[in-house]
């Protein structure tokens, strides 16, 4: 299989800029926010988002990290941090793909269990194959892939990208 990059480095920074900008916008009238990154990936992207986020604006962020069996979303979905501490504050679930949204809408379900101010959600590629009615509210780019292509993002040291295979 071939990989096609889709978003370099490069790219990859200025969508996190922008996703940034766009929280920040949407979260000015608040003191706090919880940017919920789901495992792996989507916690990097959330690490990379609050940098962000930090240099730009006076907002307090939490960083939480979501654990959820991607491959069975029903067994029990874990967070770094309890439910006190999000509580009544706006939230931002963030991953770095959003393929089919079913990881994203058993991420939305799992905060549902508490009262929330806001509820956002932001990805950096969102394919546009979708089984649920989820949306990011915040993505890096959008993109309409075939059901055998798969969007990967890589996140190293001054060489994030994501391609295509």
């Amino acid at each position: 299989m071939s990989q096609n990059i889709i978003l370099n480095h490069q790219q990859i920074e200025h969508k996190i800029k922008r996703i940034a900008y766009q929280i920040y916008e949407t979260f000015a009238d608040e003191n706090e926010i919880i940017l919920a990154g789901i495992s792996n990936n989507g916690y990097l992207l959330a690490e990379k988002i609050n940098v962000t986020l930090n240099s730009i604006s006076d907002l307090k962020v939490t960083l939480c990290e979501v654990k959820i069996d991607k491959s069975n979303p029903f067994n029990q979905i874990t967070t770094s941090i309890p439910s006190e501490v999000y509580s009544n504050k706006g939230i931002v679930l963030v991953d770095d793909v959003l393929n089919s949204g079913t990881t994203l809408i058993y991420g939305v379900k799992h905060f549902l269990n508490v009262p929330l101010k806001k509820f956002k959600t932001a990805v950096l590629v969102d394919r546009n194959h979708k089984q649920f009615p989820v949306k990011a509210d915040f993505k890096g780019i959008s993109l309409s892939t075939s059901s055998k292509e798969h969007v990967h993002v890589v996140f190293e040291e001054n060489n994030d990208h994501a391609y295509l295979v």
